[in-house]
This record gives structure tokens, C-alpha cells and sequence, in this order.
């Protein structure tokens, strides 16, 4: 217990330093800001592009982990969705907020530190792999059910499927990550090693991103504070950080992932909700107070979710 509370905590250490620091007035949320882009633009890509190029792939198919993982998803944003719409009798737009907070990880600035922190290159691999699908799947679900939603609810035409798709796709060839998780394969393909100079550059950025990250999430979390929808909220975030690791936990096991993949699939499931919950909310300006509270919820809760998952898994 006391190992894996030492890979834990410090994760939540650097959140909540970030958080204090933010309201201190220390550092101004602009200053946040730029932390963030800076992880998500340059940082994480470069850890995802060494991870990547480093690794050794032993035949695996990222089919399996994909499925293992996102079966985990669909589960949870069903029962959420039917938990907002039946028990709590809301309307079909805030229910795919509740589903989507219930399983949209926040697998970039969260998942990837704690990752690498309690499991190691294995699970950083098995993290990579998923990141490369992850954000552009979550996003075309959201938006579509949303969509969806507000023609039932509100009456406004639902774009289509295809609108939807080549917006996120052109999105997508622009991402960051996507492009060092590319570059990662095709030097990893190559086999040709780095220069010296060039690695040293690599692992110095690569490794800014985990600490860079924990600290802007915690900067950020101060906008998002807990109000309204408390029996909703709480009970999509008891399935964020419960039922969708135990969900991935079992399909991964059925699936027979590597014990590695396994650890980093399940760990990064039970991190807290991911901002973009909250950002597909305010485009449709319903549940934003949803999955704002959502969101602090899981990341004032996780480090108990996540020491436990990590016990289970030690």
C-alpha cells in the first residue's frame, strides 16, 4: 500500500499545487493557459514520440487494447445517459453530458503522468496507442449525440455525419499528438537511432511534461466549481472513477492484454474526467454546471480511485 500511495500522491501533490497556486493569485489563469498549450503542443507529443519510437510492439495488436478500452466507455456512457434521463428525469442533451462525463479520462494531462509514473514504458506504449484514436472518437461521439439531442430537445436540424467527421478530421491532422505519435512509428519503424544531441533535447522536454501537465490541470480545475445537479454529478462521477476502470479492468483481462497494457488501460480509466466534457457542454450550452462539478468531483476524489485501481493492480 504504502508504494503505490508513494507513485500516487505525488501526482495529486503537483494538482494541488497547481490548484493553490491559481488561488493564491500566484500565477494568473492566463498563465495556466499557456502551461496547458505548451503540454498538450510541445511537451506531451515529444514523451509520446520517445515512448513511441523507443518501444518494442512483441506483435500486439492495438485492435484488442482499443476494444478493451472503449468497451469500458460505451458502458459507462450508457448507464450514465440512462441514469440522467430515467432516475433523474432529464432531458436527452443533459444525459449525454452525464454519459460523457462519466467516460471521457483525462487521459493527456492526468493518465499519461500517472502512467508513467506506477507502470512504466509498457503502459506509456499502451497509453500512446490509445491517445492516437481517443480524443478524435470522443469528440465525433459527444458531438453527434449532441447533436442528436438538441434536434429532439430543442428542434434545431442535426448536422450530418459527414459534416461532423471532416470537421474533426481536419482537427485531427492538425493534433499535436497525433503528429509525434506518427513521427514516433516512423522512426521506430526505421530503426535508425538518434543522434546524441538530439535525444538529450528529446528526453529534456519529454520529461517537462508530466509535472508541466499536473500543475496547469490543477490551475485550470479552479474554474470549475462544484454547483447544482449534486445527485447527478455524484453519481456520474462515482462511474467515472468506479464503474469504467472496473468495466476496462474486466474486457481487458477477457481480452487478454498484456499485464503492462492491462495496468495502464485500467489506471488511466480511473483518472478524473477530461476538460473536453465540459467543452462539448458549453457548445451546446446544456449541463455546463454538470460537468463542471463532474470534473472537480473526480479530480478532488482520485487519488482514492487511483490508489485503489493501483493496489489492485500491484
Amino acid at each position: 500500500m504504502s508504494a503505490v500511495l508513494a507513485n500516487v500522491l505525488p501526482v495529486f501533490f503537483l494538482i494541488l499545487i497547481g490548484w493553490v497556486i491559481s488561488k493564491a493569485g500566484v500565477l494568473k489563469h492566463e498563465t495556466g493557459d499557456a502551461l496547458g498549450e505548451f503540454v498538450f503542443k510541445i511537451a506531451v507529443p515529444f514523451l509520446i514520440f520517445r515512448t513511441v519510437a523507443e518501444a518494442h510492439f512483441a506483435g500486439v495488436s492495438p485492435f484488442r487494447l482499443w476494444a478493451a478500452y472503449f468497451i469500458g466507455v460505451a458502458v459507462t456512457w450508457t448507464a450514465g445517459h440512462l441514469m440522467a434521463t430515467t432516475i433523474f428525469k432529464r432531458d436527452a442533451k443533459i444525459g449525454v453530458i452525464a454519459g460523457m462525463s462519466g467516460a471521457f479520462a483525462n487521459n493527456v494531462f492526468i493518465g499519461l503522468p500517472l502512467v508513467d509514473h506506477m507502470v512504466g514504458k509498457d503502459g506509456l506504449v499502451a497509453l500512446s496507442i490509445l491517445i492516437a484514436i481517443h480524443l478524435p472518437i470522443m469528440m465525433i461521439a459527444g458531438t453527434i449525440l449532441m447533436e442528436g439531442a438538441s434536434a429532439k430537445v430543442d428542434g434545431v436540424a442535426a448536422r450530418s455525419f459527414m459534416t461532423v467527421l471532416k470537421q474533426v478530421g481536419s482537427n485531427l491532422v492538425r493534433n499535436p499528438l497525433v503528429i509525434g505519435l506518427s513521427l514516433g512509428i516512423v522512426v521506430n519503424i526505421s530503426g535508425v537511432p538518434m543522434p546524441v544531441p538530439l535525444q538529450t533535447v528529446v528526453d529534456q522536454i519529454a520529461g517537462a511534461a508530466s509535472p508541466a501537465a499536473l500543475i496547469s490541470i490543477g490551475m485550470a480545475v479552479t474554474r470549475y466549481p462544484i454547483r447544482g445537479d449534486i445527485g447527478l454529478s455524484g453519481s456520474a462521477a462515482v462511474m467515472k472513477l468506479i464503474l469504467m476502470p472496473a468495466v476496462v479492468f474486466a474486457a481487458a483481462h477477457l481480452l487478454g492484454l498484456p499485464k503492462g497494457w492491462t495496468a495502464g488501460l485500467v489506471l488511466t480509466a480511473s483518472v478524473p474526467t477530461g476538460i473536453n466534457a465540459w467543452l462539448i457542454a458549453q457548445r451546446f450550452r446544456a449541463g455546463q454546471s454538470l460537468a463542471a462539478s463532474v470534473i472537480s468531483m473526480t479530480t478532488a476524489c482520485g487519488v482514492v480511485s487511483v490508489a485503489f485501481w493501483g493496489l489492485l493492480l500491484a
